[in-house]
Order: C-alpha cells, then structure tokens, then sequence
C-alpha cells in the first residue's frame, strides 16, 4: 500500500547488505570489544546508507522517509546496533543541518558525515534535563563575534567518536524553551571534553558519553539557525528520530519473531514441538499480529511525511507503540526459548538487551503519550 517497486528494491539491498556484512562473527566481535569496525563502517557509507535522505548536491541518495524507513528495518534485524550509525546522519546529527543550517554549513558539517569521513552528534540532553528538554541549564553567552558555551550534556550517542556536535544551549535563561539556541561544536577545540564512555546494557559497539563544555568559544558562523529558536529546530528533528526508532523496533521485533518461530519448530518436549502445543502457538500469533500493526503505524508515517502532510502525531504513536511492542515481543521470545533465552550464546538474549532501550531514547514511551493526549485534546 505504502510503497513502490523501488522501496521494495533499496529494501532488498539493505536485507542483502545486512544478511552479507554483519556477520553473526562480526557481531561476537562488537559484543567483546565494544568497538564496531571501520572497514565495515566505510563499506555502509559507499552503500550509501549515510545519506538515504540527504539530497543529492550534498552526496546523498536524496531518497525518501520510506526508503529510510526500509533501510533501518532491514540493518536492524540483522544488527540493532549498526542501524544507529545508520539512522544519526539522516535523523538525530544530520536533521538540525538540513533544517537549519546555511548552505556553507551543510557542505562543511554534512558532506563529509554523508560520506562517513567525519561522525556528528546530537547535544540535547543533560543530567537534570531529559524529558524536559527546555529545563537545560547550559548556557551560551555572547561575547563579540563569539558565543561562550559552558554546560554539560548526558547520554550522548557517538559522543566520543565524534567530530563535531550540535550543542542546544540557553541564550536567553528568562525564556525557558523559548530561550534555546542551536550550535555546531568542534568536538576537538579547547574546552571541550568526553566522559568515560556508559557501560550499558546493549547497543554495544556505539559508544555513548557526556559532553562537558568549559568555556568554550564558538564562533557566530556556528550559530544553527536563528538565536533563541533552537527549541523548533530540535522538536521537528525529533519527529524524524522517532520515525526512525519504530523502525529499529520493527526490525529488532521482526529477528525475535523469526528466530522464537525457528526454536519453536526445533525444540521438542513431551515427544512434540513446543510450537505445536497451544501455549506457544498462540504466543507466537500475538507477537505477529502486533508487529503487523507496528509496521503498518511506521510505514504510515513516513508515507505521510513524504506527501507533505502532519506526521508529528504519527511519528509519535509509531514511535511509543512499536517501542512498546517490540519489548513486548522480544521478552516473549525470550520465554519462548526458555533458559537457553537467558544464555549470550543465542541471538535473542543481545536482542533482549539490544531493545530495551528503544522505549527510553528520543522521548521515553510516556512523552509520546503526553504528545499524542496533547495533540488530540488542543483546544
């Protein structure tokens, strides 16, 4: 319903890409070190997974949200840790650039990400500021041709790998959220500096740490957009970084549906498969119908960003209800398979892991809901 013969051509490149690179060995590797290869990194770049929905003069494919949201699916069900290097230049990194940034801006910051010479983060959240995000604290105060940024920003993905980061700051500590302001940072300049990097829970292979800001001057050229209206830029990037959570969701919920079906039809008990006995025949059609409604959630979003209509809403129910699901999916699967669920040596105890952090980045399960009540109940 929602896509042509090409969709379903970059969706065959991304699954053929995905089943090819990021090999089961390949992802024992990440496991062990934490560190994801370059050479790897370097093969999705000249695949041109880092620029499906940057436009073509910048050295993107100039694709759509459809064929973004395909390409995250199919890298996702493979490796939910990959599609994270995937989905930052085209949502999260690449988004306040393409919404905001002038034409020397993104030839400077966003060529060289496309291509994946260069890695960009993305600076919103801090310590005491998470779900509310205008509660930041740090500030950026001008001081001739330059803004001096002091603050601290947490969990930030790719931080440590980064080269530059688009840092929101207050500009104006009297307007709240109306007071915020976008800036590109050199990660490597004076006063800037990175945590120790999380030790998380999943997602290994990506490292995520705080950015800490000590008098750091930043030129006016760096400005992203207009003063005091940094808040927009980063609420409309987040409505792309949603979209592109669900489809993390759907992929990673898609994996824990095939491989409890291949361990249903494998495992026997009692002289029968488990897959045949009730129980977990019914568990399994559960898992597959929700699913089936994510996708159909997700696939509508993008569909309606790329007609040009309101897809805020969208956005966010696909973001909460395949989160949701694919927690929801993942941790059924892990029963399914029964102790040897609990054991790294099967694929869906990292996929357990891996996803459990998709109802808590980008707007926890419960912001979506405020912002979907919201929308609904404007007066």
């Amino acid at each position: 319903m929602f896509f042509t013969e090409q969709h379903e051509l970059i969706r065959k490149l991304a699954r053929e890409f995905a089943e090819k690179e990021l090999t089961k060995e390949l992802q024992e590797e990440v496991e062990e070190s934490g560190v994801f290869p370059k050479e790897v990194l370097d093969k999705m770049a000249k695949a041109g997974f880092f620029g499906i929905k940057i436009p073509k003069e910048l050295g993107g494919q100039g694709a759509d949200a459809r064929s973004y949201v395909l390409v995250m699916e199919e890298i996702s069900r493979v490796s939910a840790v990959a599609s994270l290097y995937v989905s930052s230049p085209n949502s999260l990194s690449g988004g306040p650039l393409l919404l905001s940034g002038t034409d020397e801006q993104k030839e400077k910051y966003l060529r060289p990400v496309v291509t994946g010479e260069k890695i960009l983060a993305f600076g919103l959240t801090e310590p005491g500021a998470g779900s509310d995000a205008g509660g930041m604290t740090t500030t950026a105060v001008e001081d001739g041709d330059y803004y001096i940024l002091n603050g601290r920003k947490t969990f930030i993905t790719m931080a440590p790998l980064s080269d530059f980061a688009v840092i929101y700051a207050k500009t104006d500590m009297s307007k709240g959220s109306k007071g915020i302001t976008a800036f590109i940072v050199d990660m490597k300049q004076e006063g800037v500096s990175c945590g120790k990097p999380e030790n998380k829970m999943g997602l290994h292979g990506c490292a995520t740490s705080d950015i800490i800001l000590e008098q750091v001057k930043v030129h006016k050229s760096n400005v992203l957009g207009e003063i005091n209206k940094g808040f927009i830029n980063a609420m409309k990037t987040l409505d792309t970084g949603r979209m592109g959570v669900a489809a993390q969701s759907i992929g990673v919920a898609q994996a824990c549906l095939d491989e409890a079906i291949k361990y249903a039809k494998e495992r026997k008990q009692f002289g029968r498969r488990i897959g045949d006995f009730q129980a977990i025949g019914f568990m399994i059609a559960d898992m597959a119908t929700k699913l089936e409604a994510a996708k159909q959630l997700v696939y509508k979003t993008a569909y309606l960003m790329d007609t040009r209509q309101d897809a805020s809403m969208n956005a966010s129910m696909a973001k909460y209800y395949a989160a949701e699901v694919c927690n929801e999916i993942a941790a059924k699967a892990v029963q399914i398979h029964g102790g040897y669920g609990y054991i790294s040596d099967y694929k869906i105890e990292r996929l357990y892991r891996d996803c459990r952090v998709f109802t808590i980045y980008e707007g926890t399960s419960q912001v979506q809901q405020m912002v979907i009540a919201g929308k609904l109940l404007k007066k």
